[in-house]
């Protein structure tokens, strides 16, 4: 009877996975065919052109500017977005569910709107942009598309973070604080190494977030052009054939560095747990 529990057991956990497998391929399927079939079609019907374009010295410059302006919003959240998260995860106090909601708005609005809403602050009669615009312009120049690509990225550094620094254990900064070290020495010494990896998902994710940027950067920012805007201009002005292969190259870019920085992260992951 007991060997008869155990092998309808295994053998409805077995039917479990299999049923997950499926799905999950279904889904997987779903993101990896349009992908490929763009690289595939492009390869194997024009590579001359695709070849050509990654010599175009106006989309390699659009793919550098996009990394480029990527890295330094990825940059500013994590200088500006860590505190906050450290905050939220070790202080309860008045309003914070409503700043934890209002962090995750720019996930939730369209960013067309959220373009339109950054162009009335950073424009040149915007709330910011005006006292600024004889230091620093944002409308059409990489400050604007600095700070669109932060709007919409900055959501999922903080939550990262702060997961990362609900799972350290506040006694261990107590501690650290036993033996004589300030709060800013324990929080640099013990509790941001402990969350460091969250924080570094959470970067990763803000800068695919910020480079995939599109609805924000073209209100505030057309030009000069980043690789989206660049591919949705030569799409409207020269259809497919051009702009698929900009949008090729960008995904090849694209996925070797995702590639490399979700292969540092995993290997940080192992040295935790070491």
């Amino acid at each position: 009877m007991l060997e008869r529990s155990k092998l309808t057991l295994k053998m409805s956990q077995e039917k479990t996975i299999l049923i997950f497998t499926l799905l999950g391929a279904i889904i997987l399927a779903f993101i990896v065919i349009p992908i490929a079939n763009t690289i595939a079609t492009q390869v194997i019907l024009d590579a001359d052109a695709l070849i050509k374009t990654a010599k175009d010295v106006a989309v390699l410059k659009s793919i550098w500017l996009s990394i480029y302006a990527a890295f330094l919003a990825t940059l500013i959240a994590l200088i500006l977005g860590v505190p906050l998260a450290y905050l939220l995860a070790r202080r309860d106090f008045w309003g914070k569910g409503s700043i934890e909601s209002i962090i995750d708005v720019p996930i939730v609005i369209p960013h067309t709107v959220a373009g339109i809403a950054l162009l009335t602050v950073f424009g040149s009669h915007g709330l910011i942009g005006y006292p600024l615009s004889n230091y620093i312009g944002f409308v059409d120049a990489l400050p604007g598309i600095v700070v669109a690509m932060l709007f919409v990225s900055v959501p999922f550094l903080i939550n990262s973070a702060r997961e990362g620094f609900e799972s350290v254990d506040p006694r261990l900064e107590n501690v650290a604080r036993s033996l004589g070290a300030s709060r800013w020495r324990a929080i640099c010494k013990v509790t941001i190494p402990l969350a460091s990896r969250h924080i570094l998902v959470g970067a990763i994710m803000s800068w695919a977030r910020a480079i995939s940027e599109f609805g924000a950067v073209v209100i505030i920012a057309y030009y000069p052009m980043i690789a989206s805007t660049l591919t949705y201009e030569r799409f409207l002005s020269e259809g497919l054939s051009a702009s698929r292969p900009v949008a090729v190259l960008l995904m090849v870019v694209c996925l070797l560095v995702f590639i490399l920085l979700r292969t540092v992260s995993a290997r940080w992951g192992r040295y935790d747990r070491d």
